[in-house]
């Protein structure tokens, strides 16, 4: 076995294979980091209309709430799943990848959009009746009160979410999306060791991941530094 995978270990890496590795680590990423900057966009959106007191956004905040607290708790091969066969069910003429897209999207806003709530609500009640008093309006309450005190405990969520999207995206090749988990099978078809194969990705995972986990945990305890010498500064 050792042997076979010895013999192999120079065909696997030739030059094709590797821009074919290269290529679906790219897609990988960029299905993630697509996924998670809508996420962002649309999850802000959501996470607003349901933190808002307006009566006149109610049922936006409903169908807000529904829409998280539903795909939040959907697999994300189902949604997959349903967008790819709802799409040709629909006649719509849509390639896996951008089938793909849509559904990251609609999994990373729901998830997103619960991480952004969850900052936003954390920000002390003080603070906000403080802005009360002040006269400050909905939109200066949020922009200068709200957004900089959450954004420390939004971001490193963001970023441990976006490190586990990553992995998720390996679903992709349930419906021939070329990213690594695909790119893999393809190897492993060829004949080559499934082991060699998928030592390989797993690698490529790892190197993709742990720069974004570090980032991620760097973030975390700079701006929870930064958070803690304000709430110091304050108290004295």
């Amino acid at each position: 076995m050792l042997k076979d995978i010895i013999v192999q270990f120079p065909q696997v890496f030739t030059s094709y294979n590797i821009i074919m590795l290269a290529e679906a680590a790219l897609t990988t990423l960029f299905l993630s980091a697509v996924g998670c900057l809508v996420g962002v966009v649309f999850g802000t959106i959501l996470s607003l209309a349901r933190l808002s007191r307006s009566r006149l956004l109610l049922p936006l905040k409903i169908i807000a709430l529904v829409y998280v607290e539903v795909f939040r708790r959907v697999p994300f091969l189902v949604t997959l799943l349903v967008f790819f066969f709802g799409a040709q069910v629909l006649g719509f003429d849509i390639s896996p990848l951008v089938v793909t897209l849509i559904s990251t999207s609609v999994i990373s806003t729901a998830f997103v959009a619960e991480i952004i709530r969850a900052g936003l609500a954390a920000v002390r009640p003080s603070q906000l009746e403080a802005a009360e008093v002040m006269n400050f309006s909905p939109w200066q309450t949020l922009c200068l009160v709200r957004w900089p005190q959450a954004w420390p405990l939004i971001l490193p969520p963001v970023f441990g979410y976006f490190v586990l999207f990553i992995k998720d995206t390996a679903l992709a090749s349930q419906i021939g999306v070329l990213e690594l988990t695909q790119a893999g099978k393809i190897l492993n078809t060829k004949g080559f060791s499934a082991l060699l194969v998928f030592a390989t990705i797993l690698i490529l995972y790892f190197l993709i991941s742990y720069p974004l986990a570090r980032l991620g945990a760097y973030l975390e305890s700079y701006l929870g530094a930064s958070r803690h010498s304000r709430s110091h500064g304050q108290l004295r």
